[in-house]
């Protein structure tokens, strides 16, 4: 028992270590373009910044959204 147990820390030992060197391997020679920070937030999303949708498409989901919430109830 004693064997299999210390095989097993061992191996999952072994596993980090090579994944904290692929991540600093992948992060060296590939940088993230994006950050998350950078990402919108739903409360950054105004109705100006959603102006590029068409008319028609918006009064089709919105149509689909009332239908959704009315089935509901």
């Amino acid at each position: 028992m004693l064997y299999g147990m210390g095989t097993v820390v061992l191996f999952l030992a072994v596993l980090v270590v090579a994944m904290m060197a692929m991540s600093a391997i992948i992060g060296n020679y590939f940088p993230e373009l994006h950050r998350p920070e950078a990402v919108a937030k739903p409360s950054q999303v105004t109705p100006d910044s959603v102006s590029h949708v068409d008319p028609i498409t918006l009064a089709v989901i919105t149509a689909a959204i009332h239908e959704h919430r009315k089935r509901g109830r």
